[in-house]
């Protein structure tokens, strides 16, 4: 991993309780309540199989494990339900980065609150759909749609208005995009996205601001291919000019790219989630080295809204360094790239 964290481990996948081990304790991961504690001799964090074991100083085992029905504290002779809710866990069998899927899969589902998919749960307490579009591509190939179908069907706002207030365009595309992938056009946000598209677009391409600078081609081509996906008209081109974030939208259209400078380290660093979707766009190997048995994979930095002060409950240097982590997007980007 690229930020320095604490060993920790994260439990509760989908909508279940959200449940922090690190250091011996196990506690709500939100609220930070103890919930058990053993006094440690040795531990074993093992992301990619969802298990952490704990040997403890009395020679005792502890297992806290979890599975497709809840998680689980086993101790010799006992396995007790800590919470429960059912997910689908692919074992990626046959794939040379099954581990790594499952450890990056692991990540997207823990991000699951019950108000919605958000970039970390920590430090973005509302869902944004650029984010959530991404992880919806996973979950449609893990079959964890129901998951997010409810607040996907309970969408009605054109955008989520999560970075300064903007109505950045891109949003149009995606929420569209999300629709499709639980319901139809009669969706009753349909509509009003169609009516706000009249308003952002000339010449036949969307304008206005995405993380507060102009992306004609992202913001086009995600329209599109929200547009296309529920089977609606699409009148809409790309323009042929620069843009940046043209490379972060690899799924469809990459005949209409104007070639440019790429993003530099210091943003891939930050932004990790830039750097794989360039490498997604133009096939290039890993920008980055992935080690599943890191107990965090994922991370975003310097945030211009996110909230660093929450993520203290798993480490004040990572608050005061203002990073969190784990990180929907950069999951997403990392995931499909392998998937793909």
């Amino acid at each position: 991993m690229n930020i320095h964290a604490p060993a920790f481990h994260l439990f509760g996948m989908g909508h279940r309780r959200k449940m922090l081990y690190q250091g011996g304790v196990l506690r709500d991961a939100l609220t930070a309540e103890p919930l058990y504690a053993w006094p440690v001799a040795a531990e074993r964090i093992e992301p990619s199989e969802y298990r952490v074991t704990v040997e403890t100083r009395d020679g005792s085992r502890v297992r806290v494990v979890e599975d497709e029905e809840g998680v689980w504290i086993e101790t010799p002779g006992d396995r007790a339900p800590l919470t429960r809710s059912p997910v689908k866990l692919p074992d990626f069998a046959g794939h040379s980065k099954a581990a790594l899927l499952r450890a990056l899969h692991a990540e997207l589902l823990v991000n699951v609150m019950p108000f919605g998919p958000v970039p970390n749960l920590w430090v973005y307490p509302r869902p944004w759909y650029r984010d959530a579009a991404m992880m919806l591509m996973c979950f449609e190939k893990t079959g964890n749609l129901g998951l997010v179908e409810p607040w996907v069907m309970g969408l009605r706002e054109v955008f989520d208005r999560n970075n300064a207030g903007d109505e950045e365009p891109d949003n149009l595309g995606q929420a569209l995009f999300m629709i499709s992938l639980v319901s139809d056009r009669r969706h009753p946000l349909v509509e009003t996205i169609l009516h706000a598209v009249k308003g952002r677009a000339r010449n036949k391409h969307l304008v206005g601001r995405t993380d507060g600078a102009e992306h004609p081609d992202y913001q086009t081509k995600w329209l599109k291919y929200g547009l296309r996906a529920l089977g609606l008209a699409d009148d809409f081109e790309a323009p042929e000019v620069f843009d940046s974030y043209d490379a972060l939208f690899w799924m469809d259209f990459k005949d209409r790219h104007v070639a440019g400078p790429r993003f530099d380290p210091d943003a891939a660093q930050a932004f990790p989630y830039l750097a794989w979707a360039e490498a997604h766009f133009f096939g290039d190997p890993p920008p980055m080295p992935a080690d599943e048995s890191c107990t965090a994979l994922t991370w975003e930095g310097s945030g211009s809204e996110a909230e660093y002060w929450r993520i203290a409950i798993l480490s004040n240097e990572l608050a005061e360094g203002r990073s969190c982590t784990p990180h929907t997007w950069h999951a997403a980007e990392m995931f499909l790239y392998f998937v793909d």
